[in-house]
Order: structure tokens, then sequence, then C-alpha cells
């Protein structure tokens, strides 16, 4: 077992198995440049334009509504090409990071070092939903990846408008672009005599709380035993609760100063 990204060998996460073909240092290309940046606070109807962001490791941006250390969509990526090619309004897509490159550019577990400290981890593609489409009618369907893409913060620092934005691929297994696929990881990763419950389950797995009514047909794939370990907020006690910290810890793999360090130089 790897501290935290359990192998699918002994215990599924979030995660597919590690790959044994990469290696550390890694080499950063540049990829392009931040365009704007946004943040959302609380119930705030649409996301307000910022010169820059403060980022916390493990955490996201501060004072964000979706700042959280047990959840896979900290921060949304998303690219200028969309709003061309959709004609998009500003800040359609509600991203907090706005670029000028594709997202068919980034892949899940791939890096993403902005401007000379923030570095991100490329988690998985953000879903086309139906808040969108009444936003843009006629995008659902169409926009695929350059809907965005989200990450989790592996170093934080702040982010300016037009900060370089370089990328690395990485050791971290990919996650997938299927909720449900997310849903069953985190069920499997349950330990027995613990439990989740649904809004829990929908944090880790990075899925909106409307697909809580969804998750029993889905946790019905799985063993009783294993599916049993996932419970409503009316079952749901403080006693042998998981929190599901360790998902995320990536500590094992390359969170060491000398790995940063050989990062710095391109």
């Amino acid at each position: 077992m790897i501290h935290g990204l359990l192998l699918d060998s002994e215990r599924p996460t979030l995660t597919a198995s590690l790959s044994p073909r990469q290696s550390y240092p890694p080499t950063w290309r540049t990829v392009g440049v931040v365009r704007d940046l946004h943040t959302r606070v609380g119930k705030e109807p649409a996301p307000r334009r910022v010169s820059s962001l403060q980022v916390l490791a493990n955490y996201g941006i501060v004072g964000d509504r979706h700042a959280s250390p047990t959840s896979p969509r900290q921060i949304l990526l998303a690219g200028e090409i969309a709003y061309r090619r959709f004609r998009l309004p500003e800040a359609a897509l509600r991203e907090n990071l706005l670029v000028d490159f594709s997202m068919d550019l980034l892949r899940s577990g791939d890096l993403l070092r902005i401007g000379s400290d923030v570095i991100l981890w490329v988690t998985f593609q953000c879903e086309p939903c139906s808040l969108l489409e009444r936003r843009c009618p006629g995008t659902i369907k169409s926009i695929g990846p350059e809907r965005g893409m989200l990450a989790r913060v592996l170093r934080g620092g702040v982010v300016l408008d037009g900060d370089t934005v370089s990328l690395t691929s990485s050791p971290i297994p990919a996650m997938s672009n299927d909720w449900q696929t997310r849903i069953l990881k985190v069920a499997r990763a349950v330990p027995p005599k613990h439990y989740i419950g649904y809004r829990q389950l929908a944090e880790l797995a990075g899925v909106a709380n409307a697909y809580c009514r969804a998750f029993p047909r889905v946790l019905a794939r799985l063993p009783a035993e294993i599916g049993g370990r996932v419970l409503s907020a009316s079952a749901v006690t403080s006693e042998h609760l998981w929190d599901g910290a360790d998902l995320f810890d990536t500590s094992a793999l390359f969170m060491k100063p000398e790995m940063w360090e050989s990062a710095e130089r391109e």
C-alpha cells in the first residue's frame, strides 16, 4: 500500500493502479497563461472577477464556496477556446482560472504549475449540467472536455492574472470522468466497521448533492456489506464515521522538498 493512494490490488479508492513507467523529477513545459480569475463566495449568484487568488494546499481557494480538504474539485479551469467556439458570456462556465489553451491538453493525474509557486493536481473533467444548459442553451451535448477540468491544490501560494502555466505528467493515478465509477470507488474505500453519509460520499467523489437520490441504485451494484457502509443522513452518527482524508494523500509519491526544488528547473 502507498499511503493514502491504495493500489487496486489491495483496496480500491478513487484511483487506478500506479504506472511504473513514470519517473521524477518532472520536466515542465509551458502551455499558456492565465487570462482571468474568478471566485464565488457563499451563496453569491455569480462568480466575481479578481486580480489574484490565494490558494492553500489540500484546501483550495481561500473564501471560495468550493474550498474543502476532502473535495477533488477545489478549482475549476476552463479555456478561452470554449468561450470563442460557443460564444459564451463572461464566466458562464463558472471557472476559477480562465487559460489560453485547450482543456484537451490535460489528463487526470497531470500537474499544473501556476506562476512559480502554485501546483495543481488535475483530477477529472467537469461534467456539463442542466444549469449550464439553462445559462447557455445548446452547449450540454457538444461542449465535451472544453466544459473544464477540475483540480486539487498540491502546493499553495498566490495566483495572478497573467501567470505562466506549465504542465507535467505525474505518478498520481487517473480518476474516472464517470461520476458513478467514482461513487463506487469511494464506497469500496470505506474501511470495515466505518460509515459515511450520502452528502459526504458526494463530496469525496466530486458530485453534486442533487445526485444523492441516485446513490441507492448505484450502490446496489456492490456487495451488501460494502454498500451498507454508506448511510442516509438520518442514519449517520459520529461513531465510526470515516472522514475519507486519506483518499487524497499523495505524500508518499513525491511530496518531498527535493522533488519540488528539481521541478523548478525547466
